[in-house]
């Protein structure tokens, strides 16, 4: 956690002397190819070990998810070029709302209204918290520019993502190392011939040049495949929708507890947001349960 946390923003944003210069890491897309990859090895070697037995399902239904699985990871860490870490924290923290809305568009999803009222509330609290946190330490802007821009597409793209993969689960048993494999594998090979016409050879000079980024793109990695391994277990029995509310309300209690751990002081806005995310978990876990059926 602490190495998803630290690593990547240094990576991406990291600047590497060279010769007395500087010389800036921006080959965000050829890190998410060697990512994709990494995460499919991960999820081969999950398939042999539970010796689940694949589902019948098209390819082109990957196809398609790999494409919006590359949009949201490349938009994501493309915006770290323009904003800071925290802000990309921030507006990925919206993820659950995007991935509700359209997976009762295109999935064709039903959520009562406990359940829409208990995740507004949950995404309300927990930018009402972080918002002031920034607010609080001086480093949170409140502009519109490129950044943002990429982290709106970036949460478009999660959201079709999780309609795509409520679509999947309705159709067939899926497993969570089955979604997991087929999908990176079709983004490492889209990815690959991306980056063989972008900035692959640029990537490869870079790291030649700086040794050290490689200990940074392998712990990234790493951790990306263990971290991969559990949301997709999560959305193959759960669904998407929960696995974005468990990733986002992770975020918030991991920021939370350090506050409380190291004794500091919360203003009384993120109190409040503190307030309507217990509130939205606790409406959710008591009258947001209800199953509906997707259409097929």
């Amino acid at each position: 956690q602490v190495t998803i946390a630290k690593w990547p923003p240094r990576g991406t944003r990291g600047k590497f002397k060279v010769d007395g210069g500087s010389d800036k890491f921006t080959f965000s897309t050829s890190l998410v190819a060697v990512q994709c990859i990494t995460n499919a090895l991960f999820a081969r070697v999950g398939l042999q070990i539970s010796g689940k037995p694949s589902s019948e399902i098209a390819s082109y239904w990957y196809f398609i998810l790999s494409l919006t699985y590359i949009g949201a990871m490349v938009a994501s860490n493309k915006a770290l070029l323009f904003i800071n870490y925290p802000e990309q924290v921030l507006g990925k923290s919206c993820k659950p709302i995007p991935v509700m809305i359209l997976g009762a568009l295109i999935a064709g999803k039903k959520y009562s209204l406990v359940k829409y009222l208990s995740v507004l509330l949950i995404v309300f609290g927990i930018v009402l918290f972080m918002l002031f946190k920034k607010s609080r330490d001086h480093s949170f802007k409140a502009n519109f520019g490129f950044g943002e821009l990429l982290l709106l597409l970036s949460l478009l793209a999660d959201g079709i993502t999780g309609a795509m993969q409520d679509r999947m689960r309705a159709r067939v048993n899926i497993g969570g190392y089955e979604m997991m494999y087929n999908t990176n594998i079709f983004s490492s090979i889209l990815l690959l011939i991306l980056v063989s016409f972008g900035d692959g050879i640029e990537f490869i000079s870079f790291c030649s040049r700086h040794p050290s980024v490689f200990w940074y793109v392998l712990a990234f990695c790493i951790t990306s495949g263990i971290g991969q391994s559990f949301i997709f277990a999560c959305i193959s029995e759960f669904g998407p929708l929960t696995c974005a509310l468990i990733t986002t309300t992770r975020k918030f209690f991991t920021i939370l507890f350090s506050v409380l751990f190291f004794s500091n002081r919360l203003v009384t806005e993120q109190w409040i947001g503190v307030f309507l995310v217990f509130a939205g978990l606790f409406a959710d876990a008591f009258f947001g349960k209800k199953k509906t059926p997707i259409p097929k």
